[in-house]
Order: C-alpha cells, then sequence, then structure tokens
C-alpha cells in the first residue's frame, strides 16, 4: 500500500559498473586541476571549516563491516552536537559574507514581484462564500468567508471598499505564527453546518499536529483536552460529530478516534486501530457528506464497514452517487478481458452490496490514458487524466449504467487546458450540487490561472490569472469561453482537447496569459542508459540565454510517485533574467505517463532514476543548454538522492548544488526501525534486513559512497532541526564525511546551514521563503564566478 503524502520524504548494478556507465557517456569533466585552483576569484573564510567530533562506531550486516565515527550526530540533544550546528552556521555565514548586497538586491526583485495584498477568488459552499486573503505586510493567509445573502455579483460585494462588510475570519496563520513563533497547519475542515473549523496545527516543526476546534458563531476554541499527533479529519452529517486519526511513536497513522465536539474531549472512542506496521489508515469523507469511510454519517457510531479484502499492491477509492458506491481500482479482474494494465478503473455497487466479491464493471481507459483520480458531484463525475504524459480532466454526465467499457461511449467532455500546461490542480471544489469545477492551472511561462468549468454548459471562464488579480465574471454578459462556441480564424489558441483537436477562441475573448513571450519553456526526451526516453522540460530567457555559455540549474525528485512541481514560481525570474537555465527531469520514481514509472525508480530499480539525472545533465551540456562547467544541481529531501549519489558517482559533472534538508544517510536510517518512516519507506527503497535490498541501497546511498580524495562540487546543505521527516543529522554527517573525505580545499566550499527552530518544510511565510530562495540563489552565483551578472529584465 502506497504510503500517504502526510509522511513521504518530500523531499541492480554494482556502483563500479554505474561509475564506468557515467563517465564513459560524459563529456563534461573539469580539468585535473583542484576547485580551489579552477576558481581562483572565490572568497572563502579564513577560519577552518567546523570538525566535529569522531566516537568510532562499527556495524556488520550480511558480511559487510562498515564504519561510521559521525554515528553519535543521532542524537540530536548532544550537547557537542547542537554546538557543531552552531559553528557551521557560523561558518556559512561567513562564507556568504561577501553576498549581502546581492541577497539583498535579489530579495527586493522577488518581493517586489509580490501584490501587497492577495485574494484568491470566493468558492461557494452551501450558502457561504470562502476566500483566502494575505493582507498587506503579513506572511501568511486568512481564511474568510461571508454568507452570500446577494447572489449576483459577489465580487462588487466583497470588494467594495477593500473588504465586505459582513466578512469573517475564519482562521488566521498570523496569529498562530505570533503564538508559537512558528506555524504549520496540516488539516483544516468545516462542518457541513458550518459551525465549526476543525484543523491541526504543528507549534514547533517536529508535525506532531495538535486537533483544534473553533467555534465559528462565537470565534472561540472549543476548550478541551489536548490530542497531539493528529493527521487526518472528517465530518459526519449532524456537524457535531468528528472523525480523526492518531500516530503511533514512529508518526504512522495508525487508530482512528470519534468524538463529540461539543464535549471536552474525555469520551472519545478508539473505532478501529491498524496494527500492521507496514500500512497506514486515512479518515475521509465522501462528496456528498454520507459516508466516512466506511461509516455511515447518519449512525456515525455504527461501527465500520469492509470494502474489500486486504491484498497487496491493490487500492480502492470510494465515492457515493444515489445508493451506489464507485469504486476507483487497479485490482486484477477477469470481468474485463482487455484489461492488462495495471492503472485504475471504474466500479461500481450497491451501497448493500459493497462486500460483494465481484463489483459492475463501468469501463475502462484506452491504452494511452491513465486514470489518476476522481471527483464526484449529483449531476457530473470529473476524473484527472494523465494522456501520452500530459495532465488532462473530462466529466461524465450522472448518474451512468455499468457494463459501458468505454470511457468515449459515454460522450466525456474534455477540459480545454494550454498546451503548455504542467500542473493541473483541483480547487476545494466542496458543493456536490455545484454544476462548476474550479482547477487551478499552472505552468513554468503560465502564471497560476484559476478557471471554473461549467459542465452543464461545457463552456468555462478564467477568474483570476496572475499573482491575487481576481476577474470579475459575475455578470451574466460577460463573455464565456465556449467549446461549442463558433469562431473565425483570427482568435487561435494554443490549447489542447483529448485527442489533440483544436481548439480555438473568440478573438473578442480573453486568451490564456502567458510569458512565451520572454520565456522558453522546452520540453525534450533524453534517452537513458537503458534507452528509456526520460522527459526533461527546460526553461530560459529568449533575450539573455547565450548557447554553450549559459549557467544552469537542473532540479528532480524521482520518489514517491510524486510529481515533479513545474508551476509557475515568480522567484526564478531574478535567475532566468540574470542568463541562467532552469531544467526539470521527470525521472523515474516519481509520476509518469503510467504507474510503471514509479515502479521503475523503486527498491533494486533506484539507479534507474540516478541515471535519469545524470543523463539529462548531460543532455544539457551536449545541446549546449548550458555550459559545460556551470551546471548546478539542487535536490529536495528524498529527491537529494539524486544528486547526491550523481556527485559521487561522477563529482565532476556538477560545478554546484544545493540539498535541501536532505535524504543522504539512506542505509543507516532505513536500517533503524525506530525512525519515523523507516518502516513505510521499505516499500520505495527496501528493507535492509533482506540482503539484496542491502546490496542494492549500499550501491547508491549517497552517504555511504563519498569518494576519497576527490574534487567535489561547492555545496549549500539546509537542514532543519525539528525535522521528524529526514534528520537533522542526515545533512550534518554527510558535510562532516565531506570535508573528511574529500578535497580539503574543495570542501571549504561546502557549507551547512540549519533552522534551529524550524520543520521538513522551513517557516513557509511568503516574505521568508523569497528570504531563504534570495540565499540559494546567491550561493549558486557566488560559486559560479557570477557576481558581475546583473538583472536584465524586471
Amino acid at each position: 500500500m502506497a504510503v500517504t503524502s502526510i509522511l513521504r520524504r518530500f523531499k541492480s548494478p554494482t556502483i563500479t559498473s554505474v561509475l564506468s556507465v557515467a563517465i564513459s557517456n560524459s563529456n563534461s569533466s573539469f580539468s585535473t586541476q583542484c576547485f580551489v585552483r579552477r576558481t581562483a576569484t572565490l572568497s572563502v573564510p579564513k577560519e577552518s571549516p567546523p570538525v566535529p567530533k569522531k566516537i568510532p562506531f562499527v556495524v556488520s550486516t550480511h558480511g559487510i563491516t562498515r564504519q561510521d565515527p559521525n554515528y553519535w550526530m543521532r542524537n540530536a540533544n548532544d550537547t557537542d552536537f547542537t554546538d557543531f550546528l552552531e559553528r557551521e552556521n557560523s561558518y556559512a555565514q561567513a562564507f556568504m559574507s561577501d553576498t549581502e548586497n546581492l541577497r539583498r538586491d535579489l530579495f527586493s526583485e522577488m518581493k517586489n514581484r509580490i501584490p501587497s495584498e492577495i485574494f484568491t477568488p470566493p468558492e461557494r459552499w452551501g450558502q457561504w462564500l470562502y476566500w483566502q486573503y494575505i493582507p498587506k505586510g503579513k506572511e501568511y493567509p486568512l481564511l474568510c468567508r461571508r454568507l452570500d445573502k446577494v447572489e449576483k455579483n459577489w465580487f462588487t460585494g466583497l470588494f467594495n471598499g477593500g473588504h465586505a462588510e459582513e466578512e469573517e475570519v475564519v482562521l488566521d496563520w498570523n496569529q498562530i505564527a505570533e503564538q508559537y513563533g512558528y506555524v504549520h497547519v496540516g488539516v483544516c475542515r468545516v462542518s457541513p453546518d458550518h459551525n465549526y473549523l476543525a484543523y491541526t496545527v504543528d507549534p514547533e516543526g517536529s508535525e506532531r499536529f495538535i486537533l483544534q476546534i473553533k467555534d465559528l458563531r462565537s470565534g472561540c476554541l472549543v476548550p478541551r483536552l489536548e490530542v497531539g499527533g493528529v493527521v487526518s479529519l472528517a465530518w459526519t452529517l449532524d456537524g457535531i460529530t468528528l472523525f480523526y486519526t492518531v500516530t503511533d511513536d514512529n508518526q504512522r497513522p495508525h487508530r482512528v478516534v470519534v468524538t463529540n465536539v461539543e464535549s471536552d474531549g474525555r469520551d472519545d472512542t478508539v473505532v478501529f486501530v491498524e496494527k500492521d506496521s507496514s500500512f497506514c489508515v486515512d479518515i475521509t469523507t465522501t462528496k456528498d457528506g454520507k459516508f466516512v469511510y466506511i461509516v455511515n454519517a447518519d449512525k456515525p457510531l455504527a461501527g465500520l464497514q469492509r470494502t474489500c479484502e486486504r491484498v497487496p499492491g491493490v487500492q480502492c477509492f470510494l465515492e457515493h452517487h444515489n445508493g451506489f458506491f464507485y469504486i476507483l481500482t487497479n485490482a486484477p479482474t477477469n470481468a474485463i478481458s482487455e484489461w492488462s494494465g495495471e492503472g485504475y478503473y471504474l466500479t461500481r455497487c450497491l451501497v448493500e452490496e459493497i462486500e460483494a466479491s465481484v463489483w459492475q464493471t463501468v469501463f475502462y481507459p484506452d491504452d494511452d490514458v491513465v486514470i489518476q483520480d476522481m471527483d464526484m458531484f449529483n449531476d457530473y463525475l470529473v476524473l484527472f487524466l494523465n494522456k501520452n504524459g500530459l495532465p488532462m480532466l473530462c466529466s461524465m454526465d450522472m448518474p451512468m449504467k455499468a457494463n459501458t467499457k468505454h470511457m468515449e461511449d459515454l460522450n466525456p467532455w474534455y477540459f480545454p487546458v494550454p498546451a503548455d500546461t504542467c500542473s493541473v490542480a483541483p480547487g476545494s471544489n466542496h458543493n456536490f450540487q455545484s454544476s462548476m469545477y474550479r482547477v487551478v492551472l499552472s505552468s513554468p511561462v503560465i502564471p497560476d490561472t484559476i478557471v471554473d468549468y461549467d459542465v452543464s454548459k461545457r463552456s468555462f471562464s478564467i477568474v483570476q490569472q496572475k499573482e491575487g488579480r481576481v476577474i470579475d465574471n459575475s455578470d451574466s454578459s460577460m463573455p464565456r469561453y465556449s467549446a461549442d462556441h463558433s469562431i473565425d480564424n483570427s482568435g487561435q489558441c494554443n490549447d489542447r482537447t483529448s485527442e489533440g483537436k483544436g481548439w480555438q477562441l473568440d478573438s473578442q475573448m480573453p486568451k490564456w496569459e502567458d510569458l512565451s513571450d520572454a520565456y522558453v519553456c522546452e520540453r525534450q526526451e533524453v534517452s537513458s542508459h537503458d534507452g528509456v526516453d526520460v522527459p526533461l522540460t527546460i526553461l530560459y530567457s529568449r533575450e539573455v540565454w547565450k548557447k554553450n555559455e549559459s549557467p544552469g540549474i537542473l532540479i528532480a525528485y524521482g520518489a514517491y510517485g510524486e510529481a515533479l512541481d513545474k508551476s509557475w514560481c515568480t522567484n526564478r525570474l531574478s535567475m532566468l533574467d540574470r542568463g541562467w537555465v532552469i531544467a526539470f527531469a521527470d525521472v523515474r520514481g516519481g509520476a509518469g505517463g503510467d504507474f510503471s514509472w514509479h515502479k521503475s525508480g523503486t527498491r533494486s530499480l533506484k539507479h534507474n532514476s540516478i541515471q535519469d539525472y545524470i543523463y539529462s545533465a548531460n543532455y544539457l551540456i551536449e545541446k549546449g543548454f548550458v555550459h559545460r562547467h556551470h551546471l548546478a544541481a539542487i535536490g529536495y529531501s528524498a529527491g537529494s538522492i539524486l544528486p547526491a549519489a550523481a556527485m559521487n558517482m561522477h563529482p565532476s559533472l556538477f560545478r554546484a548544488a544545493i540539498l535541501k534538508v536532505p535524504f543522504v544517510d539512506v542505509l543507516n536510517t532505513l536500517s533503524d526501525p525506530n525512525l519515523p518512516l523507516t518502516l513505510l519507506d521499505h516499500e520505495e527503497f527496501g528493507n535492509p534486513k533482506i540482503e539484496t535490498d542491502f546490496r542494492s541501497i549500499l550501491s547508491y546511498s549517497p552517504y555511504d559512497n563519498i569518494r576519497s580524495d576527490v574534487c567535489y562540487p561547492s555545496m549549500l546543505v539546509t537542514t532543519s532541526f525539528h525535522d521528524s521527516r529526514v534528520g537533522v543529522w542526515e545533512g550534518a554527517k554527510w558535510v562532516a564525511k565531506i570535508r573528511e573525505c574529500t578535497c580539503h580545499d574543495c570542501s571549504r566550499a561546502v557549507i551547512l546551514r540549519t533552522n534551529m527552530s524550524g520543520g521538513h518544510f522551513g517557516e513557509g511565510g511568503r516574505y521568508a521563503q523569497c528570504e531563504e530562495t534570495a540565499f540559494d540563489y546567491a550561493f549558486l552565483i557566488k560559486v559560479m564566478g557570477h557576481n558581475n551578472s546583473s538583472r536584465i529584465m524586471s
């Protein structure tokens, strides 16, 4: 069973054979001179980097003995360890002291691109309109609402004088930050009657979330016993009964608890316990609110009902509609003779027949289409699809009959989306009766675009594009995009639909806004070590990019089947406008055209992810997108395995690297069952207790494969002291061993920066994020020797 996203680190050939392949296929080697001589102008602190204490530690597994004198760092409470981190922070500050003006310029550019106030367009739920708002000068948003007494022209009412007279602040993240000095809100759930808000707060960054319940009528928190380790929430129809899940000591959600929110919490009842440590438990409601998976929401204390027998690798996602459960599943079936894939197809059954051995098949997708998710409404069903590697959405009328077999027989409407879209994310879409479906579209050159698709009319309208600008579409006389609208050829738009048909707009209508005139976004295919084509998205400025001369950044993730975030980000403009190239490699292990893309980068196949990353780097160099000596690598969390392993295999491939909360001590972490996530991560990376898995992990585990007396790239490594997903010691051990083993001079340009008060996701505020990104970019500009590069465009 896949690990739930709340728990992920988001972040087999022998090592010798991998090295030979990597080196033989690369022409990007530096000279044999060490880093300091190559970059004589690089300023480094006069004082030497910190040296931690060493305590002998030996471990033998499957006949292989390893020594790890940094193992003691796992005790984060050791005062010698915290002292080491503080000294590393001081060294990092000294190393970056000559970049203060550059950081100030970068921060100013990023901050100036953010509107002083940001609104999201309201979403209707019942009689209420909900939206988020970031006030001027504030870091974090407010969740707001108002009763929609006059449905016509909400826009005028909402922004009359800047604020609606009847606006209510449901939750203010800024107040939470003031209370705790840190803010991370996990889950927010408004009760069906809109009287209560249940939400979870992480007060220190350790991701041990505390349950809070707010009475929205009084604006006060409900006094209750404190409950920690809460992950997911689900309301029942009565508006006072709440289900929640609680974690065990390893942060695995394992218990389902039910509470009456009008009580003090002393009578909370455990209704389910997942005893198998290799599984998590989640809780959620069907879209119509009538079931909590699976409890009758009218009778919440009647007990849980099993959907089907547990089978390894088989998943079922349920929605309810008019007495039927519609089930998206990948269960093997003989009912569809043509079905041979591992992906999802749609089935259904009557509510009272949920435990029947055979469900009715509704349809299965075509060979080139993968169903990824569904969303149910009273009159229609929305499917999230991937067709030939591209995201798509379609709707189908409800109710629908069983045994339709093919999707196309149900006359689906494929939502028009821009051709360059890399990200398609749903809005909250709480209203089960709505005919409008909200989606956020984005790409590296398309600012986040909020679109309402009217399923009943098969038309759509853009309600917001660019940061915080809301478009008033409340007037029914305003034009709307329509798939059936007759037009002339003067108003063409670069869009795609399900069959790749051209889709055009009236020249009088607004079009998708993008920045493709200023920036190029190319999608290339890179042939990896085994001939598999890896998608590579390349972004650069039309005006200042120079073939074979520009510096570049390569980003990838490649784990848990997660899609790499390629959505719009204004902070990137500061690098693009300085001539940098930013590339995104969709390596195996992440999300792909079908589910096999994830599997082909897991366990013993993890080398595929690493090789995909190396070959993508070489492609950027060989095709002239970046200068052969000016390529940087960035890895986040579990994605840090890729650049760290690549540096071990080919130290001269990258000039610089940034590893953020890096999962690099892979073998040691996966060998310790007492650490959070370890047992759950065995499915993704392997179990070191199994010898074949052990040897596979050992062959690439970054910390275990650092090469001696070799020049490594300059590195910025960031960690967080309260990180529960990736221990703070992982980045610290990596830096300590790099300094000990590799070229002494080069390692002076390796710095460790630890957030002593935060968790895995950092601070999170909009200006704090700009400040952190400015530090990262200033580091890259400095070590690349591009200090004199100036911003070309605003």
